[in-house]
Order: structure tokens, then C-alpha cells, then sequence
């Protein structure tokens, strides 16, 4: 089992026991989701909105549930925040890391991203952490535009503690709604899935309907 399905697992099976086991979650579980946010952040494989939702669906079903869930939102954020700043720097100082990153992006999303940078500068940073697949296209464009760090890092905060703090509402929600966490995970994963489904869906069928060219 990779290591993010394992996590969500891990989550669901924890929440289910006596304060003991509570506090095992605490002590395994909020490394677990940061090291694996973090690692999302950097290599964008790990379905990390589905982890933060996953884990907030536990929050509710603790004997503490405010606490644990801004306890969620917190570590989130911040290594979402220190994941994005991480591949900044390793692209402003002109590593693989920027290559990899522009092979990723196709150039009509880049450029996309670019003409957004322009016109609304870093408060572009939030709708982009916002929206599947968003990320990568924008932090590409702020580095091809020689945004100083400073100044991507300050938007970007903004951008983490709001994303962290939407997919972790999704997962109060479904862990208000289900008796179970493990049926609130299963919710919230299924839920997060389908939000980054749909771009692509909606891309798979503008080239469908587009008219073929002569």
C-alpha cells in the first residue's frame, strides 16, 4: 500500500478507539499528514487535499473536535506553505526541480497563467491553490516572471491557510454527516477525487466540441 492510502487508513482506524488510541493518532497521525502534505507539495502525486479532508473527517469524531480540527487546518497549512516555498527556491535558483516543474505544464496553461499574473498579481496565488491543478502553472509563471520571493511567499500564505481550510471543512462536513469516520474518509476522498476530475473533464470535452482546424 503506498504510503497515502496507508495514511487515510491509518486516520480512519485510529478514530474508531478509546483515548488511548486518540492519542497515538496525535502522536503518529499529525507528523504523518505534514511529512505527506509536504511531500505533495514538492512532488505532486500525493492526493494531499484528500489526506487534509481525510484527516479532519477523524477531528470530528474526537473527544475534542474543535481543537483537533484547528490542530489539522494548522499543520496543513504550514506544510503546504513551507512545500511551496521549498520548490521556489530550488526554481528561482535554477535547479532540475524548474525543469521538472515545466514538464508538467503545458505551454497554453502556462501562458494561461502568466496573463492572470499580469492582471492581478500574487491574489492570483489563492484562486490557483484553490483550483485542481491550478498550482503548478502559477508558481511556474511567477518564477519566469522574476517574482521576488518575498513577495510569492507573502501571496502564498494567504493561498495555504485557505486551501487547508476548505478540503479541512469538507471533512468536518462528512464527518458530521456519517456515524463511522471511515465512511466520512471514504466520502471526503471520493468527494476531493471528483473535484480534480472535473478540469479535466471540462478540457476533455472543450477539445471534443472544438472545430477541427483545415
Amino acid at each position: 500500500m503506498s504510503p497515502a492510502p496507508a495514511a487515510l487508513a491509518g486516520y480512519a482506524l485510529a478514530a474508531e478507539g478509546t483515548v488511548t488510541t486518540e492519542t497515538t493518532q496525535q502522536a503518529i497521525g499529525y507528523p504523518s499528514l505534514f511529512a505527506l502534505v509536504l511531500l505533495g507539495s514538492l512532488v505532486p502525486v500525493v492526493p494531499t487535499g484528500a489526506l487534509v479532508s481525510s484527516a479532519a473527517v477523524v477531528a470530528v469524531h474526537h473527544s475534542d473536535p474543535v481543537l483537533t480540527s484547528l490542530l489539522v487546518w494548522l499543520v496543513a497549512a504550514g506544510a503546504a506553505f513551507l512545500g511551496d516555498a521549498a520548490l521556489y527556491g530550488l526554481g528561482a535558483r535554477g535547479s532540475r526541480w524548474l525543469g521538472r516543474i515545466s514538464d508538467q505544464v503545458a505551454p497554453a496553461t502556462l501562458a494561461a497563467a502568466q496573463r492572470r499574473l499580469d492582471e492581478r498579481g500574487t491574489t492570483v496565488l489563492l484562486v490557483s491553490r484553490l483550483v485542481p491543478a491550478g498550482r503548478l502553472p502559477v508558481l511556474l509563471a511567477c518564477l519566469l516572471a522574476g517574482l521576488p520571493a518575498r513577495r510569492y511567499l507573502r501571496g502564498n500564505l494567504v493561498a495555504t491557510v485557505a486551501w487547508a481550510g476548505v478540503y479541512g471543512l469538507l471533512g468536518v462536513v462528512g464527518g458530521a454527516l456519517f456515524p463511522h469516520p471511515w465512511q466520512g474518509v471514504l466520502a471526503a476522498v471520493a468527494l476531493t477525487l471528483l473535484i480534480a476530475a472535473v478540469p479535466r473533464l471540462g478540457r476533455r470535452l472543450r477539445r471534443r466540441g472544438a472545430p477541427e482546424r483545415p
